[in-house]
């Protein structure tokens, strides 16, 4: 299976510069962390793998299935910096409407939303207003709303954003349950910690990728004498031009 964009560009107005210009990417299997600074079209990249924007040139393509086919909707599913919390709806009532939108029929979506919620470590909180969870439990809601319709490539646009350390760790434990069945492409500011963690890096820089390749291959490019905690943090100061 092969998540594909080839010679892609995309600006946002017709007048504005691209965000990104020719970009070619293939995502590798397992997860990968997307490494860039502000502006660099880390979230452009993520929309239109998503099928959520189209790029002005070039193509974006599953395993051949390019990204405005139903069926490539229903096998990637984008999870947005932002998760909404439906006013009156329950965890469970929230990712089960996300099925529902996805094209499952309702019965399917509710018994699958009772599933996702499980593979997050939500079950206990599947009665419980949307409203009153957490920002931790919001970002996994919001992850299971992303898997409830059987989706083979996972997107998370900075998914650990607000959380604190605990929570946290718990996200990323959630996420190596899923790796077995899941690409995984998120982008994240989290460099120390997600980074050493993943199968994969890319760093992304202006619209161009700068690097892409495995873990290892990344943190090689950390200086020499490199303290332990900061070998991540100085691989990507290496490889990009800005901060994140």
């Amino acid at each position: 299976m092969a998540l594909e964009m080839r010679s892609c560009t995309f600006a946002y107005r017709p007048w504005s510069p691209p965000v990104l210009s020719g970009l070619d990417y293939t995502l590798p299997t397992g997860t990968t962390v997307l490494l860039g600074p502000n502006g660099a079209g880390k979230s452009t990249l993520l929309r239109l793998a998503a099928g959520v924007s189209r790029p002005r040139t070039g193509t974006v393509t599953l395993d051949g299935t390019p990204s405005r086919a139903r069926a490539y909707r229903r096998a990637v599913a984008w999870m947005p910096q932002q998760i909404p919390a439906m006013a009156g709806l329950t965890a469970r009532e929230q990712v089960a409407y996300t099925g529902w939108l996805k094209g499952m029929g309702k019965t399917d979506a509710w018994e699958a939303a009772a599933g996702a919620l499980a593979r997050t470590d939500l079950t206990a909180l599947a009665d419980t207003r949307t409203k009153r969870l957490s920002g931790g439990q919001l970002r996994r809601l919001g992850v299971a709303s992303a898997l409830v319709h059987g989706a083979r490539v996972l997107l998370l646009d900075e998914p650990t954003a607000g959380m604190d350390p605990r929570q946290r760790r718990i996200f990323r434990d959630t996420l190596a349950t899923l790796t077995d069945r899941l690409h995984i492409l998120l982008s994240t500011h989290d460099v120390a910690d997600l980074a050493e963690e993943s199968d994969h890096v890319t760093v992304l820089d202006a619209g161009r990728i700068n690097f892409s390749g495995t873990t290892g291959e990344f943190l090689t490019h950390a200086p020499e004498g490199t303290a332990p905690g900061r070998i991540a943090e100085a691989a990507y100061a290496a490889l990009s031009d800005g901060p994140l």
